[in-house]
């Protein structure tokens, strides 16, 4: 039975990869799904403040808000699959439950960026594939927005040519 892990992180693109994965599973009932949500630790300076009953009921509450559309899915289709709230450094933490859960694929979506937008920002899904000996199925989601197109872009020219204004 081939095990696949589905990284859910409350995304506008998380229904592409799911939908993906429904697909192969009516091509294939015997696929084990599993859904995870990674929930990113609080610092230590707000756990001081805090009770370790009070994050894990907040870390619960935002992980439940952000599965609820996936297994709504599942559920609708009465496609069976098992839930895994885990909290930690998101990369590390799916390439580590998919190593535990002996998984043979991560099934994960990401959004369509420009190469500069991809370079600036903190990639979960590169992080993966660096991380994982795992095979990773990448799903395209939605197109980049307005903003990712040209704001980030024109943000990062108008930098550096303060950089070299200042330079001179």
């Amino acid at each position: 039975m081939s095990k696949i892990l589905i990284p859910i992180g409350g995304s506008r693109n998380d229904p592409f990869a799911l939908e993906h994965v429904i697909q192969r599973f009516r091509q294939n009932s015997a696929l084990e799904l599993h859904l995870l949500n990674v929930q990113a630790p609080f610092s230590s300076d707000i756990s001081h403040f805090s009770s370790r009953k009070s994050r894990g009921d907040f870390h619960r509450e935002r992980a439940e808000a952000a599965l609820a559309p996936a297994r709504a899915l599942l559920d609708g289709q009465s496609i069976p699959y098992a839930v895994h709230i885990l909290t930690g450094e998101p990369a590390e933490v799916i390439t580590g439950l998919a190593r535990r859960l002996h998984c043979s694929e991560i099934v994960m979506a990401t959004g369509r960026k420009n190469a500069l937008t991809r370079w600036i920002e903190n990639s979960v899904t590169d992080k993966v594939l660096a991380l994982t000996t795992v095979p990773v199925e990448v799903i395209a989601g939605e197109p980049m927005s307005g903003w990712e197109r040209f704001g980030i872009p024109a943000a990062i020219a108008a930098g550096l040519s303060m950089v070299v204004a200042l330079a001179d």
